[in-house]
């Protein structure tokens, strides 16, 4: 079987990547805006609206809205900056964290089962072997 041209290979992980992401999506509770602002703040910490704007490239008015509702169902909470007085930071609140993991459960918990019984166990080792290229390949 001949090997397969690189930029072909590219067009069909994209567009495979890009339909399983929206499918694991649907499992979501929480709005993905939402749900990325706190993983976000899971991940990297706590940060300035101003920050996780650009983190999230969008205006610094619509994540001051979207960190409103985010406080307003007490998903996250602001505390004051450590070395500058003007700036407050954003962080995770206990609920937040724990709908953060409800949400990444519900999708973790959606794709094993559909793993399970969709593939077979040839195809399930083949899939945890891609998993590690995918990775390597977002890390460049």
């Amino acid at each position: 079987m001949p090997t397969p041209e690189p930029a072909a290979v590219a067009t069909e992980l994209r567009t495979a990547m890009g339909k399983l992401s929206r499918r694991v999506k649907h499992e979501d509770r929480i709005p993905h805006g939402q749900v990325s602002v706190l993983g976000t703040l899971d991940r990297d910490g706590a940060m300035t609206t101003s920050d996780l704007a650009a983190d999230q490239r969008v205006r610094p008015q619509s994540m001051a809205r979207a960190v409103g509702l985010l406080m307003e169902q007490g998903l996250v909470v602001r505390r004051a900056h450590p070395t500058d007085g003007r700036k407050t930071l954003v962080e995770l609140s206990p609920a937040g964290r724990t709908a953060l993991d409800a949400e990444r459960g519900r999708r973790a918990g959606w794709l094993a089962q559909v793993i399970e019984s969709e593939l077979t166990g040839e195809e399930r080792d083949v899939l945890a072997r891609s998993a590690a290229l995918m990775e390597r390949l977002a890390a460049r």
